[in-house]
């Protein structure tokens, strides 16, 4: 069997703001996250997973003189949302994003007979909103997205000078445009129709490259970032949903694959009291991702012997530990990765196979054997009884017919820090509780529609 790969794939409160939403209404949005691509081989995840790393790891230590560099689109698969943007409302199919803030679309500045030159749907036609409107440069908005290089004066005196922004990508691909604002329609929990204004999103008048136009973008219009920056999909909607969301990432090695959902918001009556809660970390550089403490490792309940200086952020921002939806496996600290591989290697008593597959190093022969014992993995993190334990098909898997191989990858890149990635999370609930500035787990809630 051959393992999926995928991406699921606060406070600037006054960017956005809703005609429709208030805190009495128990308003919570629960989005269809849809999983489109096709079943990837371990040595594609790992392929991928490095180019991502790599990529959000050059972007968290640039330059201020650089370019900004995403990894947002790097992989070989993702999850996709759908946004109604618009009035009246057109819809567009984006990847969401956990590692990235900025909300972009592909847009199209068509008037008439738009259908002869692109298919329906496969762009924003601003021009066909009413709703529409522009950044002018001098806004303080502006100054939260990236700019081209050069960059242009901002002529203070001129009503229509609007922000541009650009994005680009380690492989050279680029999106940009202008940093507009416009209403998005949901159905909301109670079956309304329920508007948000003024979302402040990139309208990517040119989008060239494989990261965001190639096969691995699977005809997605854009992205929804769902990172930590003032400029997030989940920043912008803040309080009003509570500041936090939700997903539960469902097995979908599973035929047929089951649905899983992001929520934004809190569903009343959806309280969990086995949900565990650690802390966010906070990294001295400015940056969307979702940083955790780990404090110990053990296996099979027997403490390994890993410095916690191996967890830390340093004063430069190196080192740490992130929550990512866009990892498909998870990355650890080379000497955290060779201690928990030798405690493996001590505990299973199966033989290695012959050819084992590339860039794994522990994988044993499973022929004959039903159900392989597997020592238990488990992660102490920073907080009142907050273990994260998952279960043991999360980072043993099938790479090859009779061969399973251990699922962890070492952090080779300077100043990178660990990752746990989505195959790690399969199963668990999620909750990023923005506005406590925590992360809550648990192995329950996950079977609530």
């Amino acid at each position: 069997m051959l393992i999926n790969i995928f991406i699921i794939i606060i406070s600037f409160t006054h960017i956005c703001h809703s005609t429709t939403v208030n805190s009495g209404d128990h308003h919570f949005l629960r989005l269809p996250l849809h999983h489109i691509n096709p079943v990837q081989s371990p040595t594609q995840a790992i392929s991928a997973d490095s180019a991502r790393l790599s990529a959000l790891i050059s972007a968290l230590h640039r330059k201020p003189n650089l370019p900004v560099t995403s990894g947002a689109y790097a992989g070989a698969g993702q999850y996709f949302v759908t946004l109604h943007l618009g009035s009246p409302p057109q819809p567009l199919l984006l990847i969401a994003d956990t590692g990235s803030d900025l909300i972009w679309v592909t847009c199209s500045a068509c008037r008439n007979n738009c259908s002869a030159t692109r298919p329906p749907h496969s762009a924003f036609l601003a021009r066909h909103s009413t709703s529409y409107s522009l950044t002018h440069c001098f806004n303080s908005a502006c100054r939260l997205v990236p700019h081209p290089r050069p960059s242009l004066a901002c002529n203070h005196t001129r009503l229509h000078s609007p922000c541009r922004y650009e994005y680009s990508y380690a492989d050279g691909s680029i999106t940009s445009g202008f940093f507009a604002k416009e209403t998005t329609t949901f159905n909301s929990s109670n079956g309304k129709l329920l508007q948000h204004d003024s979302l402040a999103f990139g309208c990517g008048f040119k989008t060239s490259g494989p990261s965001v136009s190639g096969p691995g973008f699977h005809g997605a219009q854009g992205v929804m970032g769902l990172g930590r920056g003032p400029i997030s999909f989940v920043t912008q909607l803040g309080r009003r949903f509570g500041n936090k969301f939700s997903y539960c990432l469902k097995d979908y090695t599973i035929v047929p694959p089951p649905t899983s959902y992001l929520l934004i918001g809190t569903r009343p009556g959806s309280g969990n009291s086995k949900i565990r809660y650690t802390p966010l970390q906070k990294s001295p550089l400015a940056s969307p991702f979702y940083y955790i403490g780990i404090q110990d490792v053990y296996v099979d309940n027997v403490k390994l012997r890993i410095s916690p200086s191996v967890w830390s952020i340093d004063e430069l921002g190196n080192g740490g530990t992130i929550v990512d939806s866009g990892t498909t496996l998870t990355f650890l600290p080379e000497t955290a990765y060779r201690r928990v591989l030798a405690a493996f290697r001590r505990r299973v008593k199966l033989p290695t196979p012959d050819g084992a597959p590339p860039n794994f190093d522990l994988c044993f022969n499973v022929s004959g054997v039903d159900r392989p014992s597997v020592p238990r993995l488990s992660f102490i993190l920073v907080g009142e009884d907050s273990v994260f334990s998952p279960p043991v098909g999360n980072y043993f898997i099938d790479t090859a017919e009779d061969v399973k191989c251990v699922a962890l990858q070492p952090v080779t890149t300077p100043g990178g820090f660990s990752v746990i990635g989505n195959l790690m999370q399969q199963g668990f609930l999620f909750e990023f509780d923005i506005g406590k500035s925590r992360l809550g787990f648990s192995r329950t809630g996950c079977s609530q529609p």
